[in-house]
């Protein structure tokens, strides 16, 4: 029973960018660069079947390349840090994708996100991290400019049901290219 979510990759040159920040906080476990995405909606545990008629429903997205800005890095959790992410821009592009695959993945029967989407990608997850070292460590990042690319195919990954997640793996791709897709434009892992 695979665990799917869709998502966006993220170019290596901003990978190694944002792999700048790592290491230095207490209570961090890293992310490994290359296991860094944006996730669009989190499908959960699921059967082979209902997977491959999600992929075939997302086959019919009719979108183009979505622009995407990360704007520095933050945490979330307030008083109770979880996570240290880089904040990406929503834009309509990317709130329109991510609205069209909660509506598929809703219309599969699936159960809605429960949480509003707010865009970030995820650097670490925090355990026992105190807001004061999260403070003093946002701090000593300091100001980070904005990082563009373009995303040009979004895809469902699977995770092992850890942890953490990750190591991640693509189980099928789709070129954002404006209309939509010829299902043999697919990749299915």
């Amino acid at each position: 029973m695979p665990r799917l979510f869709t998502g966006l990759e993220i170019p290596v040159d901003v990978a190694e960018r944002l792999e700048t920040v790592r290491g230095g906080l207490a209570g961090a476990r890293w992310i490994t660069p290359d296991n860094y995405h944006i996730t669009l909606r989190f499908i959960g545990d699921i059967g082979e079947g209902t997977a491959y008629e999600i992929y075939t429903l997302l086959g019919r997205v009719p979108r183009g390349p979505i622009p995407v800005t990360i704007e520095g890095i933050m945490a979330f959790g307030g008083d109770r840090p979880r996570a240290l992410v880089a904040k990406v821009a929503p834009n309509p592009a990317l709130m329109e994708i991510q609205a069209e695959h909660e509506r598929l993945i809703r219309r599969m029967g699936l159960p809605p996100e429960s949480r509003k989407y707010t865009p970030h990608l995820t650097l670490a997850r925090l355990r026992d991290t105190s807001p004061f070292e999260l403070a003093n460590f946002l701090g000593g990042i300091g100001h980070m400019p904005p990082m563009h690319f373009m995303a040009e195919a979004f895809h469902v990954f699977s995770s092992r049901a850890s942890t953490g997640g990750g190591p991640y793996v693509v189980e099928a791709s789709y070129p954002l290219i404006g209309k939509g897709v010829d299902q043999r434009q697919l990749r299915w892992a």
